[in-house]
């Protein structure tokens, strides 16, 4: 197979981020206007249908795996939310529990493939792994934003700052002290989520909330045709295309 995932550019983190904001909007909105338990399994339902499709291209098309991230996105941010609000979970419960599940699947997949680099997504092994690590850093950084904003109750602006802030540190480590690159970019991904979700939720909630009261209808849809237009960018440029597996 070809390389199955981007080459992370400054493309990929504006398309992972406009992929947790929308998807924490959408998931919000869907829970609203419908049984709780319904969207979690309709949503379910459309996440493996996706990952069927991801999973039967041979290469990377831009349009299959934003729609399966963004399908990630608003799954996982439905489980969430449904194992606090009707389950009872505590956040900083399900944020611990999705990190151990992270840790194992990271633990896993070294000791099987001998790499975590995302450059080499090009066996179906690694994609299983690939994509299972997605689903985790999903969960584990949707956990972390709502137990910042609620839980530590520091609200979505000084979350949203925060996790910029966390974002922008293995980035720097990388540049300035030559940390490891993996490890730079998983931790980095990790944070993605709660900043996009913590956006969404400044521009969606009501003022009483400490949001701007847009609404997570509106949100949703503007997030949605922002990204689709990137995306067909992307498909069309394929700047974000790698090479053959030796090149990547």
């Amino acid at each position: 197979m070809m390389t199955k995932v981007p080459k992370v550019t400054a493309y990929f983190w504006i398309a992972k981020l406009l992929t947790t904001a929308m998807g924490e909007a959408t998931s919000d909105f869907s829970v609203q206007q419908i049984n709780p338990y319904l969207a979690v399994t309709l949503g379910c339902v459309a996440l493996v249908a996706v990952l069927v499709l991801q999973f039967s291209v041979r290469r990377y098309i831009a349009w299959v795996y934003w729609l399966t991230a963004a399908m990630v996105a608003i799954t996982g941010t439905m489980a969430a939310d449904v194992m606090h609000v009707f389950l009872g979970v505590p956040y900083i419960v399900s944020a611990a529990g999705f990190a151990v599940t992270l840790a194992v699947v990271f633990i896993i997949w070294y000791v099987g493939e001998k790499t975590l680099s995302i450059h080499s997504i090009y066996t179906r092994k690694r994609e299983v792994f690939y994509w299972a690590t997605v689903m985790a850093t999903f969960a584990l950084g949707t956990a972390l934003g709502d137990l910042s904003a609620y839980t530590a109750n520091l609200g979505y602006v000084t979350s949203l700052l925060l996790f910029i802030v966390i974002f922008a540190v293995p980035a720097l480590a990388y540049w300035r002290f030559k940390i490891n690159a993996i490890l730079a970019f998983w931790l980095a991904y990790i944070m993605t989520r709660p900043i996009g979700a913590s956006f969404a939720d400044w521009v969606a909630k009501p003022h009483g909330l400490g949001g701007l009261g847009v609404g997570d209808g509106k949100v949703s849809l503007c997030l949605t045709v922002v990204l689709i237009i990137f995306i067909v960018y992307l498909s069309v440029s394929r700047k974000d295309t790698q090479g053959m597996p030796d090149e990547a």
